[in-house]
């Protein structure tokens, strides 16, 4: 198995929960007594329900009713068995890996999960091909074999001991090949999948009914029988529901002031709890290369020299997020500050002089775009202030445009947007994360990214070392070269909230190293 003793220590942090408790002591006695669902909310919806088309927030609701060959069970920074019983590589090059499934394993349906259908899902997820979809997490994959039927042996076209990660996601989710074609996305809203719960009924952007998956087999112990998830528009409709006890727990997309006031005196008087966590999601600006103003360095090396992201942080999300300088976040080896480096404080000036020195003498029209429901609340106020530093520099003109997240996402893999906004969750805990999804010709941006000495040089040195501590030399060097092309602009890094009512217990045990939600922790307490 994968082996990063010595890093573990740094990345603990990302998974890691400690509670700040606003009303009664959240450790009690669970209960799977039967009191109806378990209601959540949150303002992230998914965008599909088929894994072999995402590669965004819909894996939440992925992790909970699907099986991947290996996941994260509570306290887990390395990926373990889950549908499978064992994995590992079988040679020193880091080149073949192999996992024997668990004994009877099923579909919720009742078809037999074997390997034959272990192969088919990964092999359609490359067959398919969404853009700025999973298959770009495929990249190392030349085939899967399915030698025996509890036996699958992936064989990789160059060493990457990152793969058991890649696994470990939700993107390589198993499903039933009688249900999902080979060739095309599965329409509809049934799923047919062998995780913790089943998916009883859906209703797009509205709710999710999960119910307990009685023919489950893998490491998940669930401490409930059924949960809702909900899906709301806003943070002050979600807290509002909560309040109003039509929901228990709220997760991502709470609003700052929401933050605040569930940190304070009223939230304890209405037997309410907020449990913090360190978190490793970022925000960052995507320019595109083909647009005349967004593709010319200089622009955006001039918007990189303005931006100030401490006043982001403190005035649009009062300080419930922090400033980040580089595309790795604080907590993983390889995190460095290379725009702080290389920028400085914000400084109109030596924007002025960066333009100037190309020739751009007028102020530049940039058009930057935002999704209205997908990161939380504060994200138009984010992009005013945006649009607000920029205009007030007097070099340049910005217009804002949003669109809901389906389409949003439609518009910037067709290259729609000359900036906009993205949000990013790791897919696993390792540097290498928030930099391989971003570049070259297929990532999860939908824009192709080159970037020669990353995808051609550093990446392939770093995934043939199986102690991640022994690459951060590559990982700096690899962040120097976004700074140089400035094509991403990190603005912050977020922290984990969920909020829930006094009655809910293990919340704190909820999150996985990805801030994935692991329902099946989430119980009614018995004592008090």
């Amino acid at each position: 198995m994968f082996n990063r003793n010595r890093c573990l220590r740094r990345v603990a942090a990302i998974a890691s929960i400690s509670s700040l408790v606003t009303g009664c002591g959240i450790l009690s006695s669970d209960s799977s007594q039967d009191e109806g669902p378990i209601v959540v909310g949150t303002t992230s919806a998914p965008s599909t329900l088929d894994p072999a088309a995402s590669w965004d927030g819909s894996w939440e609701l992925f992790r909970n009713i699907y099986q991947t060959l290996l996941s994260y069970p509570n306290g887990a920074t390395t990926p373990q068995p889950d549908a499978a019983k064992s994995c590992a590589f079988t040679d020193a090059a880091n080149q073949v890996y192999r996992c024997e499934l668990r004994d009877g394993l099923t579909f919720s349906n009742g078809h037999a999960l074997d390997s034959q259908a272990v192969k088919y899902s990964i092999d359609r997820i490359k067959q398919i091909n969404v853009n700025g979809g999973p298959a770009g997490l495929l990249g190392s994959l030349d085939r899967v074999q399915a030698p025996s039927e509890h036996e699958v042996v992936f064989h990789l076209n160059k060493p990457d001991a990152t793969f058991p990660f890649v696994l470990a996601t939700p993107a390589m989710s198993i499903v039933d090949p009688a249900g999902y074609p080979a060739d095309a996305l599965r329409k509809g809203d049934g799923i047919a999948g062998s995780g913790p719960y089943t998916l009883r009924s859906y209703q797009d952007g509205e709710r999710a009914e999960l119910v307990r998956n009685d023919r489950y087999k893998g490491y998940a112990e669930r401490h409930n029988d059924a949960v809702t998830v909900r899906y709301f528009k806003d943070s002050a409709g979600m807290v509002k529901a909560l309040r109003d006890h039509e929901i228990q727990a709220t997760y991502r997309g709470l609003a700052a002031d929401d933050i605040i006031t569930l940190q304070g005196k009223a939230a304890k008087e209405e037997d309410l709890q907020l449990v913090e966590g360190t978190g490793a999601e970022i925000s960052y600006l995507v320019f595109n290369p083909k647009d005349p103003w967004a593709g010319r360095k200089a622009v955006r090396q001039a918007v990189a020299q303005v931006i100030d992201r401490a006043v982001i942080a403190h005035k649009v999300y009062q300080d419930t997020v922090d400033p980040l300088y580089s595309m790795v976040p604080k907590g993983l080896t390889g995190h460095t500050t290379g725009f702080f480096d290389d920028y400085g404080d914000p400084s109109i000036s030596k924007a002025r002089g960066i333009l100037s020195d190309a020739g751009i003498t007028e102020p530049v029209p940039l058009t930057l775009w935002y999704t209205t429901d997908r990161y939380g609340s504060e994200t138009e106020g984010e992009f005013k202030e945006l649009k607000r530093q920029l205009d007030d520099s007097g070099l340049f003109t910005v217009t804002l445009k949003s669109r809901p997240w389906k389409t949003y996402v439609e518009g910037y893999q067709k290259g729609e947007y000359p900036v906009f906004g993205r949000g990013w969750s790791p897919d696993f805990p390792d540097a290498e994360n928030f930099i391989a999804p971003f570049v070259g010709e297929q990532n999860a941006l939908g824009t192709p990214y080159p970037a020669p000495e990353i995808t051609g040089e550093l990446l392939p040195r770093s995934r043939r070392e199986s102690d991640r501590a022994n690459v951060e030399k590559d990982f700096e060097r690899a962040q120097q070269i976004l700074v140089n092309d400035a094509r991403l602009l990190p603005l912050w890094q977020g922290k984990q909230y969920v909020a829930a009512s006094n009655e809910i217990s293990g919340a704190e045990r909820a999150l996985d190293p990805s801030t994935i939600m692991m329902m099946w922790q989430l119980s009614r307490k018995t004592s008090w």
